[in-house]
């Protein structure tokens, strides 16, 4: 079976898929956020789904997170990469950058956030959660053709749909973490859960509100959305160039083996 790589994010990436049919699997948690695109990017064959729906109609808290990745592995996906729009909580990290995650922080509240809630108990390790040869193929992508890349950071995850007040940004920054974002958590551990290889690729669109040293008005969803897609098209050039490096997993690959000693 040839690899499938999986994408998970805006409506405006359909643009790099050369589509062939949708499918909507069942799953066990409902219907995911839209039926999935199925088709190739260069040649390769991929998977895509909006996270928002088709419409951009669900908000963060209500993004069915965990059919989202059930539904893709069932049709074939093994490899997902995820782009999102994050606030930059660093001054060096301007709008425009790139930042591959190497850790994340859950400050979210209240969802459905893991697919072990009995009887069948798994404790599962997050140490490292995204995956590592995912974020290689990603990094080279973007030197190629020459984006501003970061390799590693630490995205703090909040509920939303409000974005942050200037003290809970002021404090998410002092505690050291880098981006925040409404829905990296759980969508990239629900695919760890699933023993799927997944990368965060964040596109800083808005410097945070607690950024010291600089003077920045309220973060608004009319700046992102402006600011996502100016830079649309360097995302879709990323993701092409990234799709054709991917292979399959390494020997040992820590994702696929992360259930390994996990049962109770």
């Amino acid at each position: 079976m040839p690899r499938m790589i999986g994408i998970i994010g805006g409506s405006g990436l359909y643009e790099l898929f050369e589509p062939q049919r949708t499918a909507e699997p069942e799953t066990p948690y409902g219907r995911a956020s839209a039926p999935i695109a199925l088709g190739s990017i260069g040649g390769v064959a991929a998977a895509f789904l909006p996270r928002h729906g088709l419409r951009h109609e669900l908000p963060p808290h209500r993004v069915p997170y965990r059919a989202n990745l059930w539904a893709l592995r069932s049709v074939g996906v093994t490899r997902i990469v995820a782009p999102y729009a994050v606030g930059s909580l660093r001054a060096d990290l301007p709008p425009g950058s790139f930042v591959l995650p190497d850790q994340f922080v859950d400050r979210t509240s209240g969802r459905e956030h893991t697919y072990f809630d009995g009887p069948d108990v798994r404790h599962v390790s997050a140490a490292d959660p995204y995956c590592a040869d995912l974020r290689a193929c990603l990094l080279a992508a973007g030197r190629e053709h020459d984006l501003p890349m970061r390799d590693g950071g630490t995205v703090v995850v909040v509920e939303g749909p409000r974005f942050s007040t200037r003290a809970e940004s002021a404090w998410y920054r002092a505690m050291g973490w880098d981006l925040v974002n409404m829905t990296a958590y759980p969508e990239g551990w629900l695919a760890r859960e699933l023993g799927l290889c997944f990368a965060n690729v964040s596109l800083v669109t808005d410097f945070d509100v607690g950024v010291e040293g600089e003077a920045h008005a309220a973060v608004t969803a009319a700046t992102v959305l402006e600011a996502f897609a100016a830079n649309i098209e360097r995302l879709r050039l990323l993701l092409a160039s990234a799709v054709a490096r991917i292979g399959e997993p390494p020997p040992g690959d820590a994702c696929g083996q992360a259930l390994e000693g996990a049962a109770t």
